[in-house]
C-alpha cells in the first residue's frame, strides 16, 4: 500500500538539506577567502585572522557541522544524479553538477595536508608552512589549489544565485553581491601571493618546517620529544589518501553502475508518451513527462528547473487520465494554486505508470531562437505591486496642425518628464503607448513605500507638465493636461514578448484597474485618480479630497477612488 511521503524523506526536505549543507560550506569558504585576503595587509594579520577562523571551525562542534555538511551535500548531489532519469539538462544545471563533483577531487589532498596531518602529528598548518609549500616549494600544488578555490567559489555563487534570484529584495542588492563575488576570490589570491613573496625573504628554522620540495619535513608529534621523518608521514597518510579517493571514485562508479542496471531492467517496463505533434516517446516507467520531453528533444518550458515550484511545465492529459498516480503534496499544492482540473498535471512531477497522451499547455509556439532545454530568465511571479498609468489629454487636437518633427519633439519632452519622474521616485517605466505611459512600482520596495513613490511621481509629472505647457503656450492651441491613474494589488510580473523584444512587464486585474482609473481621471476632468488601496497603504493625507465609488469592468463590487485635482497633487511631492 502506498503511504504518504515521510517529511524527512520528501523531495522538499531533501532540497532543504542540500541547500542548508551548501550554505554551511559556502560560509566556510567565504570566511576562508576573507582570511586569505588579510594577507594583503601582512602575514601577521592573516595569522591573526586564522586564529578566529580556527576558533569557529576547528572545534568538535564546528568540525562535525562542516564535515557533516560536506558529506551530506556530496551524497545528495549523487542522489540527484541517480534519481534523474536522463542526464540531459540545461547547460547551467550541468555546469553546477560538474563543478560540484570536481570539488572533492581537487580538495582531498589539501585536507590531508592540513587537518589530517595536524590532528595526527601536530603539524603546524599555519600560513607560514602552507604558503611556503604552495608558493615556493610546490607551485604546481598551488595552481591546483587555485583551480579548486575557483571551482568551489563559482559553484557556491551559482547555487546562492539560483536560490535567491526570485526574491524581490535580491534585485536591489545584486550589484553589491556581484561585486563581492568577483572581488573576494581576487583579493584572496592577491593576499596569498603577497604572503608568498614575503616568505621568499624569510629563512629561519621555524619557517622551514612543513613541506620541503613538496614533502613534509620532520614534524614533532603530540607529547613526543623526537621528530617524525617526512617519509614516514607520507607513508602513514597514504591509506587516508587511498580511502578518500577510493571512496569517492567507488561512489561515482556505483552511481553510474546503478543507473545502467536500472536502465537495463526498465527496458522491459517501458511506457509510451504521445504528444500533439505526433511524437511518440518511449521511456522507462518512472520517468517524468518533462524528462521524456527532454529525452525526445521536444521543447518544454520548465522555469523552476523541474522542482514543482511553478506551473509552466503543466500538461493536459488527454488519454490515460484514469491510470495516473495521485499527485504528491508538492505537486498538489501548485495544482491547487492554479485551480487545475484533474486532467492537468505538472510534467516535472508526473511519473506515468501506463501509456498516456499529453498536451503541453505552455508551448514556445514556433520561436526557433528558444533552445530545447532553455529556461526563461525572468519567469512570471505573482507579486503585490503598484501600477501607474498616465496619458496626455486632448493629444489629437494638439497634433492636428503640427509638423511631424514638432510632434516628435513634444512627445520626447513629455516622455523625458515622465521617465525621469518615475525613475527618480524609484519606479520602473514599463512602456510608452502612444502619448501614454505605464510604470511599475514595488519591484524592489514594499507596497507601502511603492504607493508613496507612485504618488510622488504623479505629483512631479503634473507639476512639470504644467511648466512645459507654460513654456510652449504660444505654440499650443490648448494647454497640456495630464491624466494619471494609480492602483495597487497582485499582478503577474515577468519577461514577456517575442524573440528579442522581451521586457519585464505586468498583467492582471491590477493593471486593468489602473488603466481604468486613468480613463476615470479624464471623465472626472481631473489630473489624478487613485484607488482606496493606494490611499490606505501610502498613509497620505487625503483630507478634503473627494472620493467616489466607481464601477470597474470585470469587477462585481464598486471600487472607491479619490479624485485629486491639480492644485491638491502637490501634497504628495
Amino acid at each position: 500500500m502506498t503511504t504518504k511521503t515521510d517529511p524527512f524523506l520528501s523531495d522538499q526536505f531533501i532540497r532543504k538539506a542540500r541547500l542548508g549543507s551548501g550554505l554551511i560550506i559556502f560560509l566556510f569558504v567565504t570566511m576562508h577567502l576573507g582570511n586569505h585576503s588579510l594577507g594583503l595587509i601582512s602575514l601577521k594579520a592573516a595569522e591573526a585572522g586564522r586564529g578566529v577562523f580556527l576558533a569557529i571551525w576547528r572545534n568538535p562542534i564546528g568540525t562535525v557541522v562542516f564535515y557533516g555538511a560536506v558529506i551530506v551535500h556530496v551524497l545528495l548531489v549523487l542522489r540527484t544524479l541517480y534519481v534523474r532519469r536522463t542526464l540531459r539538462m540545461p547547460l547551467g544545471e550541468a555546469f553546477q553538477i560538474v563543478t560540484g563533483l570536481l570539488i572533492p577531487l581537487l580538495l582531498i589532498d589539501h585536507v590531508l595536508g592540513t587537518r589530517i596531518v595536524h590532528d595526527i602529528y601536530g603539524y603546524v598548518d599555519n600560513y607560514h608552512s602552507i604558503v611556503r609549500t604552495l608558493w615556493i616549494s610546490s607551485p604546481v600544488d598551488g595552481i591546483r589549489q587555485t583551480l579548486a578555490l575557483l571551482a568551489v567559489w563559482i559553484h557556491g555563487c551559482i547555487g546562492v544565485h539560483f536560490w535567491l534570484r526570485y526574491r524581490p529584495w535580491y534585485t536591489r542588492i545584486t550589484p553589491v553581491v556581484l561585486t563581492v563575488a568577483i572581488l573576494l576570490p581576487v583579493l584572496a589570491l592577491l593576499g596569498f601571493a603577497n604572503m608568498g613573496r614575503t616568505l621568499i625573504y624569510i629563512s629561519t628554522e621555524e619557517d622551514e618546517r612543513g613541506y620541503v620540495g613538496g614533502y613534509y619535513s620532520d614534524v614533532r608529534s603530540f607529547g613526543e620529544s623526537q621528530s617524525v621523518p617526512g617519509n614516514q608521514i607520507r607513508s602513514d597518510i597514504q591509506p587516508y589518501r587511498v580511502t578518500l579517493y577510493g571512496s569517492f571514485s567507488l561512489a561515482l562508479i556505483a552511481l553510474f553502475g546503478l543507473r545502467v542496471t536500472r536502465r537495463l531492467s526498465e527496458r522491459a517496463h517501458q511506457i509510451s508518451i504521445r504528444y500533439p505533434g505526433g511524437e511518440n516517446i518511449r521511456v522507462p516507467r518512472g520517468f517524468t513527462v518533462l524528462e521524456a520531453s527532454r529525452l525526445g528533444g521536444i521543447p518544454h518550458y520548465s522555469v523552476c528547473g523541474g522542482k514543482g515550484q511553478c506551473s509552466t511545465c503543466r500538461v493536459q492529459v488527454v488519454d490515460g487520465v484514469d491510470s495516473l498516480p495521485s499527485p504528491e503534496p508538492l505537486e498538489q499544492k501548485t495544482l491547487n494554486r492554479i485551480r487545475a482540473t484533474p486532467d492537468i498535471r505538472l510534467a516535472c512531477q508526473l511519473r506515468p505508470t501506463h501509456d498516456v497522451a499529453v498536451v503541453p499547455l505552455l508551448v514556445p509556439m514556433s520561436e526557433s531562437a528558444i533552445p530545447t532545454y532553455s529556461q526563461t530568465t525572468s519567469p512570471g511571479r505573482e507579486r503585490e505591486i503598484v501600477v501607474f498609468f498616465c496619458d496626455l489629454r486632448h493629444f489629437t487636437s494638439l497634433t492636428e496642425e503640427r509638423l511631424p518633427f514638432d510632434i516628435v519633439f513634444l512627445l520626447n519632452r513629455y516622455f523625458a518628464i515622465v521617465g525621469k519622474a518615475i525613475e527618480d521616485a524609484g519606479g520602473r517605466v514599463d512602456k510608452f503607448i502612444g502619448d501614454g505611459a505605464m510604470a511599475l512600482f514595488g519591484l524592489g520596495h514594499p507596497p507601502d513605500e511603492a504607493c508613496r513613490q507612485a504618488l510622488k511621481a504623479a505629483a512631479t509629472i503634473i507639476r512639470e507638465v504644467d511648466r512645459l505647457s507654460e513654456e510652449l503656450a504660444e505654440e499650443l492651441s490648448v494647454p497640456l493636461r495630464i491624466a494619471v491613474g494609480i492602483h495597487s494589488g497582485l499582478a503577474v510580473v515577468g519577461s514577456m514578448g517575442y524573440g528579442n523584444v522581451k521586457n519585464l512587464t505586468a498583467i492582471g486585474d491590477t493593471v486593468n484597474v489602473a488603466s481604468r482609473l486613468e480613463s476615470a481621471a479624464k471623465e472626472f476632468d481631473t489630473e489624478l485618480v487613485l484607488s482606496e488601496p493606494v490611499a490606505a497603504l501610502s498613509g497620505a493625507d487625503l483630507s478634503g479630497i473627494e472620493s467616489r465609488e466607481i464601477a470597474v469592468r470585470g469587477r462585481a463590487v464598486p471600487l472607491r477612488v479619490f479624485i485629486v485635482p491639480k492644485e491638491e497633487s502637490a501634497r504628495f511631492a
